[in-house]
């Protein structure tokens, strides 16, 4: 399955490296995550709209990223594909950054933006050094959510309002487009 981005309405910020701050050391980084697996943490506190990672790998199309499915038969729901459109998806899991580490929330503190083919994870509010970054992947998948298929994409998260599941809210009868 795929992470769904938001579509951005601004202008892409493109620094040389969203991953330093000019130069004076690493932004983030990536370590065992509470939540799930591995994450990526601010080293640095960072600001509310800042640019903080490209997530960059192979640029596929959809039939290879099927052809390619499941990344590990052990886990086949867990990938490191990012839908960009209706023909392409980025393979993170070749060429690849940190990125890809980035865990889901349903109560993300980042979001991730689409600009013309690239994709962008942006500070949705001030974050404090040492917090885990998280954006909501709003998976989409063509079939109706029951039980059985939740559970097949369970969220960690813990907050509040926790879906219980990473895949996107239904709204009348469509899936919404949350990145």
């Amino acid at each position: 399955m795929t992470k769904s981005p938001k579509k951005s309405t601004a202008p892409a910020e493109k620094p040389a490296s969203v991953e330093k701050s000019n130069g004076a050391g690493r932004r983030i980084q990536t370590r065992k995550s509470g939540v799930h697996g591995r994450g990526v943490y601010a080293v640095v506190d960072l600001a509310e709209g800042e640019t903080l990672i490209e997530y960059v790998g192979e640029v596929i199309t959809w039939d290879e990223a099927l052809r390619r499915h499941p990344h590990d038969p052990t886990d086949p729901n867990h990938t490191f594909y990012f839908h960009i459109d209706e023909e392409h998806v980025i393979d993170a899991k070749f060429g690849g950054n940190s990125a890809r580490w980035i865990n889901h929330s349903c109560a993300p503190n980042c979001e991730a933006e689409v600009d013309e083919g690239r994709v962008f994870i942006r500070a949705q509010r001030n974050i404090q050094a040492s917090e885990e970054l998280f954006y909501d992947y709003g998976l989409v998948i063509d079939e109706p959510y029951t039980p059985k298929l939740k559970a097949e994409y369970p969220c960690w998260c813990g907050a509040k309002k926790c879906r219980g599941t990473l895949l996107a809210p239904k709204r009348a009868g469509k899936a919404s487009k949350l990145g």
